[in-house]
């Protein structure tokens, strides 16, 4: 459930239709026969997590300490509405994931909301780049730019990867540190990936979004290695 900027709704990126779609599709099922069973096989979360997901990260698998750790946090601090209800994802830490391009951040970043909802826990979720984050956020006649940045601002889990790759400016800056400084007061989880160094986010970032991102991320640097050259090499 999810659109292509990912409105945050239970476990997915599409609309309800076009999830189940898909799940039908990955499974070898016709819609127009499922529709003739009396008692269709339940969707788990798992599934409508992965209708939802970019096929390539479809089984990422999140194996790094650091990520694994914030899930654990996560996890912990995720909470029922009622006794019988599933644990959602409500408040939490950030973490922040600095690397090369090919590092596996982005992977990392998909295998730790599998590994939520593999251990139990709800997710209301969106990712997007922040390249496709400002392209949808810039003012045009008849989109409501304001809206969608609070729908963005206050959806419980985030994903922003390459920060720091779009063109900067004064308005990119600006959109950033809203965004940053809205999760950093609700205390919303946020995994961002970047291919700057941490030590050069202030220069490319700016210092309030550099502060923000001090403040409400554990930071990790990954290894200077781009998988994916390396992969295709092997």
């Amino acid at each position: 459930m999810h659109t292509r900027h990912r409105e945050p709704q239970l476990l997915g990126n599409e609309g309800t239709l076009e999830r189940m779609a898909r799940i039908l599709a990955a499974r070898n099922i016709d819609p127009a026969d499922a529709a003739l069973h009396d008692d269709p096989e339940p969707f788990s979360p798992l599934d409508a997590l992965l209708a939802g997901m970019p096929p390539r990260y479809q089984a990422a698998v999140a194996d790094h300490p650091t990520v694994l750790d914030w899930v654990r946090q996560v996890t912990e601090a995720a909470l029922a509405p009622s006794l019988r209800a599933r644990r959602q994802v409500t408040t939490g830490p950030s973490l922040l994931m600095a690397g090369v391009v090919g590092a596996g951040k982005t992977h990392q970043a998909y295998g730790a909301v599998r590994l939520l909802v593999q251990g139990g826990v709800g997710v209301r979720w969106r990712a997007t780049t922040a390249a496709d984050l400002y392209a949808d956020l810039r003012p045009r006649p008849g989109f409501d730019s304001e809206r969608q940045l609070a729908a963005v601002s206050r959806c419980p889990l985030l994903i922003i990867d390459d920060l720091g790759a779009a063109n900067a400016s004064d308005w990119t800056e600006e959109i950033t540190y809203r965004l940053i400084n809205r999760r950093y007061n609700y205390e919303l989880p946020t995994l961002i990936t970047t291919n700057l160094r941490i030590s050069d986010l202030r220069a490319y970032l700016g210092d309030r979004v550099a502060s923000r991102l001090a403040q409400m991320t554990t930071r990790v640097e990954f290894e200077d290695l781009d998988r994916r050259r390396y992969g295709a090499a092997a």
